[in-house]
């Protein structure tokens, strides 16, 4: 198997990275066992973890993709410093999405094949 891990690190509307990060990320889950994939937000890109947005229509929802993904069995967590830092806690979260940490993304790191950060 490939335990890939996908490290976020930019807001969720502005640029298409996060977009894009997501969109693979659902694309590989179709293609194999979502257990092999793992997200972890970090600085700005935890606030694509945020419940209740509100998209202008016609514009992609990453809170959708989150929950879409989490559906799959995809692991996602949402850095804890980060999140204190934009004001955000833990009830603010998507379903499916964790509060992470340093030693967490560390453990993650270790047991993936790839990395890839956007």
């Amino acid at each position: 198997m490939n335990e890939i891990l996908f490290i976020l690190n930019d807001p969720p509307y502005g640029s298409e990275k996060t977009y894009n990060a997501l969109r693979l990320a659902l694309a590989i889950a179709k293609k194999q066992e979502s257990e092999t994939i793992r997200i972890f937000l970090f600085g700005d890109s935890v606030i694509t973890a945020k419940r209740s947005q509100k998209v202008a229509q016609g514009y992609y929802n990453l809170e959708t993709m989150l929950k879409g993904l989490a559906a799959r069995g995809v692991k996602i967590s949402a850095c804890g410093t980060c999140m204190e830092a934009r004001g955000m806690n833990d009830e603010e979260l998507v379903d499916g999405v964790g509060r992470g940490s340093m030693d967490q993304l560390s453990e993650w790191t270790l047991w993936a094949a790839k990395v890839l950060v956007f």
